[in-house]
């Protein structure tokens, strides 16, 4: 999933993060993450809350599993009490020391409170190869995982279609948004993302291309756009 450090653009360059996983937690996961649980009031519906609860932030903390590999645990405590706890898991991978670590901690969350997985380093269960070490730990997965009921609630994939930059936006319960970024005549450097149209299932590259060759739009290239604005032409 694409992820930005605080000042990065969605659009352009694209963040190889030399520092690895470290590097991104440090300056994408971890903040990004602090920011939400800062936002998110998720009660127990047995509990009561009052507004003042609900307006009050809760307290975020962060607790390192893995320094090497940027895994973490962050908890916001609720003002209100323990039933308003969300604890959020960044950067779990296919190592079997993170599914115990879902299981332990979806125990102690229980069913009436929330549980983030953020940015998790698979796609899906094929991203459990065969382990030698750890033979059945595509089986657990698809057990503590994928028959678990964890929903991609928000995702963000970048792509590039036709050397135009696109992304993919998926808000829970909604389709895929699909956009791509185009140059804005109004501002110098600055671009502006267009609707390109929705899509039940991941969106891929082809699909883009397609869609980028119906809009009028992008029916010149981006080179071929940019040579005709320094003409002083109309690069619709």
């Amino acid at each position: 999933f694409a992820l930005l450090g605080q000042e990065e653009a969605m659009s352009g360059e694209v963040n190889e993060w030399p520092g690895g996983a470290k590097q991104m937690y440090r300056e994408a996961g971890r903040p990004l993450t602090e920011a939400l649980l800062n936002e998110i009031r998720a009660y127990s519906l047995k509990e009561d809350s009052s507004i003042e609860d609900c307006r009050s932030p809760p307290i975020v903390t962060a607790e390192d599993i893995w320094d090497f590999d940027g895994s973490a645990l962050i908890t916001a405590k609720a003002a209100s009490g323990s039933h308003g706890d969300v604890k959020a898991l960044v950067f779990p991978n296919t190592d079997t020391k993170y599914l115990n670590d879902i299981e332990s901690v979806d125990k102690e969350v229980g069913t009436d409170r929330l549980f983030l997985l953020v940015n998790p380093f698979w796609r899906n269960i094929e991203s459990w190869g065969f382990n030698i070490l750890a033979p059945n730990g595509k089986k657990r997965a698809q057990e503590v995982v994928f028959d678990n009921g964890y929903e991609v609630t928000y995702a963000v994939l970048r792509f590039s279609a036709r050397g135009e930059d696109c992304v993919a936006l998926k808000s829970y319960p909604y389709d895929w948004q699909l956009y791509a970024y185009r140059e804005d005549p109004k501002w110098f450097n600055q671009e502006t993302p267009l609707w390109l149209g929705s899509s039940k299932e991941e969106p891929t590259s082809s699909q883009f291309s397609e869609l980028l060759n119906s809009r009028p739009e992008f029916k010149m290239s981006k080179n071929m756009r940019q040579m005709q604005r320094m003409m002083g032409n109309d690069d619709q």
